[in-house]
């Protein structure tokens, strides 16, 4: 597992270094539906040819929990060598809710419903397709964070997301 992770950072720093040519957004605003561990809607807004600001209202639930969670991430776009690719990473933080369900234990007892906040510093490393002919975008991200409150864990693979933005 630690060399999978070595690897991925080191492909990561590779193309970080050896691409210094910055990507060109082409579109003030992107927004659009992510998909994966985690659901929800993003919005993307273009500070400058190769930076962004992303937010994302993420939803979670399965038959113990559920977690909301609002993200905002500061990002740099790169150029790709293949046509209408970019590579983009970035950081951020986000902030909601984990509440765990109401239930019952194997000895017949109650568990209340209980709530926590979530906290977490977030990271973001992706690759991005333009459609040529479409204001649409199609991406592939991981999303590691470092939850502090609820697990106090860092979430390297469980984030991994794909999105379709409409750009306008």
């Amino acid at each position: 597992m630690q060399k999978v992770i070595r690897n991925i950072f080191l492909l990561a720093a590779g193309i970080f270094l050896a691409n210094d040519a910055s990507a060109q957004l082409t579109s003030q605003h992107a927004i659009g539906a992510r998909f994966g561990s985690a659901s929800g809607i993003n919005y993307r807004y273009t500070l400058s040819q190769d930076r962004a600001i992303e937010g994302i209202l993420s939803v979670q639930s399965n038959s113990t929990s559920n977690r909301f969670r609002v993200v905002g991430l500061y990002e740099y776009h790169k150029e790709l060598p293949l046509n209408n690719f970019s590579w983009y990473y970035g950081f951020g933080g986000s902030i909601g809710n984990y509440t765990y369900k109401a239930y019952t234990n194997s000895n017949g007892e109650h568990i209340p419903k209980n709530s926590e906040l979530l906290l977490s510093i977030d990271g973001i490393v992706g690759i991005e397709y333009s459609l040529p002919t479409a204001p649409i975008s199609l991406s592939l991200d991981v999303k590691p964070y470092f939850d502090f409150v609820q697990e106090s864990s860092i979430k390297l693979f469980d984030p991994i997301g794909f999105s379709i933005r409409y750009k306008f």
